[in-house]
């Protein structure tokens, strides 16, 4: 199947990626029964992701049944793994699909180029998307231990992580550890710069629609330059016909008037 790559689809695939990983991580690494819990939730909000990407690919699709010979995979991929298992080997071979039409890290790179405002854009979401991720489990890790804090079930890290990234901090939920500060201050220091970046490309929108109004504009008035240019050149050359036609008269007459001139020279 034939896959147009652009930044969201590079979204989609680092996000599956992602899922894989953890999905690795939870087979062969015993992990805390609220760590688990929590990559479940992720695995849900990723699928709404897979889910929204099958959507859009497949309204853009020409063809809806040439489409669906490879996009079941993707719909199947969208299932959550704790609802259907076997949606795991599908998101590896959508992956697989993904990477062979990327084929290389310059394509990559030149996709980035060429789409710098979306690419911004998707970079952040993946960054927020792959922070909130990380930073839930490592709270988890660090803070569920101590008896004292307030952060030790999966909701708890889950909510924690999507506040502080948010720079909203609320203040409900807090780490009391060392290491549990030192995650925190690192996810707000990233929060802001993200953030920032989702402004900029809401902004880069609104730049670019007046740039491309002015861009309309200016070509409507090039193309008004080059229509007058025209006439004015029709003018001219309706002009230089008259101007002949007008000529050519004046001698006729003056030949005209100067033929009895010379028949009376000729009587006398």
């Amino acid at each position: 199947m034939q896959e147009r790559i652009t930044p969201f689809q590079l979204f989609i695939l680092v996000l599956s990626i992602y899922v894989i990983g953890a999905m690795v991580v939870d087979v062969f690494v015993p992990l805390p029964h609220e760590v688990s819990r929590l990559m479940q939730y992720m695995d849900s909000i990723v699928c709404l992701f897979f889910f929204a990407d099958f959507c859009q690919r497949f309204y853009r699709a020409e063809s809806k049944l040439a489409y669906m010979r490879w996009g079941w995979i993707d719909l199947l991929a969208c299932i959550p793994a704790g609802l259907f298992q076997g949606a795991r080997l599908f998101r590896v071979v959508r992956v697989l699909i993904v990477l062979r039409a990327a084929k290389s890290m310059s394509l990559i790179w030149k996709i980035f180029w060429r789409n710098r405002a979306e690419s911004v854009f998707a970079s952040a979401a993946t960054m927020t998307v792959l922070l909130v991720a990380f930073s839930a489990i490592a709270m988890l890790l660090v803070e569920a231990p101590n008896p004292d804090s307030p952060i030790d079930t999966a909701e708890q890290a889950l909510w924690w992580s999507v506040v502080t990234v948010t720079t909203v901090g609320y203040g409900d939920f807090y780490p009391i550890t060392t290491l549990g500060r030192v995650v925190a201050v690192v996810l707000m220091i990233c929060g802001v710069g993200l953030f920032g970046s989702f402004a900029a490309y809401i902004s880069s929108m609104f730049v670019k629609d007046d740039s491309e109004r002015d861009a309309r504009e200016a070509r409507a008035q090039r193309e008004m330059t080059r229509a007058l240019y025209h006439e004015i050149r029709g003018l001219r050359d309706e002009i230089g016909q008259l101007n002949a036609q007008i000529q050519d008269q004046e001698r006729r007459l003056a030949a005209q008037a100067a033929k009895p001139v010379n028949s009376e020279h000729k009587s006398s």
